[in-house]
Parts: C-alpha cells; sequence; structure tokens
C-alpha cells in the first residue's frame, strides 16, 4: 500500500502547536507510515495472571517474560503494549522496542457475577513523560482500558478523558481498549454494543480504538462489523486477536476486517506469543504482511510457515 507522509497525517487540535511535530513522528513510527497499526499486546501478564503463559498448549518459551521482548525486538512490529514495570525491567536490552505504555490493568480474578469490572489507572502521563526521558526508550503513546456497562463506567471514563487530552499535550498516541462488560451487559459481543463501544472512544477523542470482534448469528462478521467502523468515525478501529485460533482463520479474519469492514489495524496478543520464538516471530510477520503491507491470505500464510520465496 501507498506510504502515507507528513502531510497525510490528522492531527487532533486537542494536540498543542509545539507538540505537533512530536505527534507526527510518533504517528507516522507507530503505523510504520502506512496509516494502520499492528499493536503487539503484553499486557496480559497481569491482565490474565499466568494463564495465558503456561500450560500444555503453551511453549515452554512463553513462561517467562522476556519472551515478549524477544518476539517485539525480533518481529516486525508497530508498537509493543505492555505495563511500565515490564519496560523498565527489560527496556535496557530492547532499546530499538517501539514502546506503548498501559497505564490502567487489572486481573481476571475477580468475575463480574461478584463485582462489576474496574480497571484502575496505574501511572499519570507526567510520570510516563519522566519515565521515557530518563529511559531514553522510544514510548510512542499510552493505552487505556474501559469497561461499559460496568457500575464503575463513570470512574473509568473519566480517568480515558484525562489521559488522552494529557498524552496529546506530549504528542503521544492514544489507544483505548473498550469492553461492553458488567452485570447490565447481556452480550458482550453483540454488533450493535461494540459499534455503541467505538463510538464512545471517538466521544473521548482516541486515535485508535480496540475492540472484539462482534459475533455474527446468520451474517457475515466482517459485514456486521461495518457498523463498528462507522460508529468510530475519525478514531481508527482495530480488531483484538482474542485467545488462540487457526493460524489460516486468523490470518484470514484479519484480511477481511481491514479489507471489507474497514478496520485499520489488529491488536494481537496470545496468537503470537504462545509460540515458540521462531514460530512467534513468524507469526508476527505474517500479521504485519496484511495489516501494513497489503498481502493477501496466502502471501502472510507462507510467511508465518517459513515457505515464503
Amino acid at each position: 500500500m501507498p506510504k502515507i507522509t507528513k502531510k497525510d497525517v490528522r492531527v487532533p487540535l486537542s494536540v498543542p502547536k509545539e507538540a505537533r511535530e512530536e505527534y507526527i513522528r510518533n504517528y507516522l513510527k507507530i503505523t510504520n507510515n502506512s496509516g494502520r497499526l499492528m499493536l503487539f499486546a503484553g499486557d496480559q501478564k497481569m491482565e490474565h495472571l499466568n494463564d495465558d503463559f503456561y500450560g500444555p498448549e503453551i511453549s515452554e518459551d512463553d513462561n517467562t517474560p522476556e519472551h515478549l521482548f524477544k518476539i517485539a525486538d525480533g518481529g516486525k512490529i508497530g508498537v509493543f503494549a505492555t505495563q511500565i514495570g515490564l519496560i523498565s525491567q527489560y527496556g535496557a536490552d530492547y532499546k530499538k522496542v517501539p514502546y506503548l505504555v498501559k497505564v490502567n490493568s487489572k486481573t481476571h480474578l475477580i468475575k463480574t457475577d461478584q463485582s462489576d469490572p474496574f480497571s484502575g489507572q496505574l501511572y499519570d502521563i507526567e510520570q510516563i513523560a519522566e519515565f521515557k526521558s530518563n529511559s531514553g526508550l522510544d514510548i510512542l503513546g499510552v493505552g487505556y482500558t474501559i469497561y461499559i456497562g460496568s457500575e464503575y463506567e463513570a470512574d473509568m471514563l473519566e480517568q480515558a478523558a484525562q489521559l488522552i487530552y494529557e498524552a496529546h499535550q506530549y504528542g503521544l498516541i492514544t489507544v483505548l481498549w473498550v469492553y461492553p462488560r458488567g452485570k447490565a451487559v447481556k452480550d458482550e459481543r453483540d454488533p450493535h454494543l461494540i459499534a455503541g463501544a467505538t463510538g464512545v472512544a471517538a466521544c473521548l477523542g482516541a486515535d485508535f480504538v480496540k475492540v472484539n470482534y462482534p459475533k455474527a448469528e446468520g451474517k457475515k462478521q466482517e459485514e456486521i462489523f461495518k457498523e463498528a467502523i462507522l460508529a468510530a468515525g475519525k478514531t481508527k478501529v482495530v480488531c483484538a486477536g482474542g485467545s488462540g485460533t487457526d493460524p489460516k482463520k486468523f490470518l484470514t479474519d484479519l484480511h477481511n476486517q481491514i479489507h471489507i469492514s474497514g478496520a485499520q489495524g489488529n491488536a494481537t496478543g496470545r496468537n503470537i506469543h504462545q509460540k515458540e520464538l521462531d514460530e512467534a516471530i513468524r507469526m508476527c510477520n505474517a500479521i504485519y504482511a496484511i495489516t501494513v503491507e497489503d498481502a493477501t491470505v496466502d502471501e502472510a500464510y507462507k510467511i508465518y510457515t517459513g515457505n515464503e520465496s
């Protein structure tokens, strides 16, 4: 696909004049000059505890956190998203990796039938800016999760709104994870509700929003997903990778999300990092090929299998 340049980047009005050049630089780098986001997600170490990193169907390579950094360093990505704690522990050995700081997190131990979900903010923007300056690492953006439908939704909306506004003051890119979840939500993957979630992200001024792929009863998912793309307006929608699935199906779904639905990238974790290192890097590169390089499903699958020529 044709590369975008500085003049193609739409800078939100919440970015002050003195931060415009930084925003443009970060946007071009995080999208690899494509306008599309290939986000490698590594925030599950806290979100899902060790369930995603240890078990009979998971490579032993994934048993330690450094596996995530090795993939981010060796594979093609737009940005690697995780918490500052991990970045501070491993970033010195992986200085070339582009980072996105996941600002809020929670574990999955407290289920919805016990209490509605709330994911509180762990760091503020000044701390992230200070960390970026002190570490010398290339931190391109910040991410935040909102659970719409939770009884704590108002608190998360307020935190997200402030985070986005303040992040733009520093020229940082903002990504919201928005999931319908709580006792008020009957179906987390209802297409109409997911479209509402992307609209919330647009109202908050996010640059990108990550949502789950909706269910489609008797209809094609890629067609149903169009409602969410339209609802997001100028906020670009990326789809969560979800739990592990067949690589060919995953790549096919991704291709459809981008070329039929109109999504502008992906945010993938388990479908990459649960594999042994070499396979994980190949999967990473296959996803990147579809997202950024407009590869076909067959071309991307050959990258994954190592049969490209």
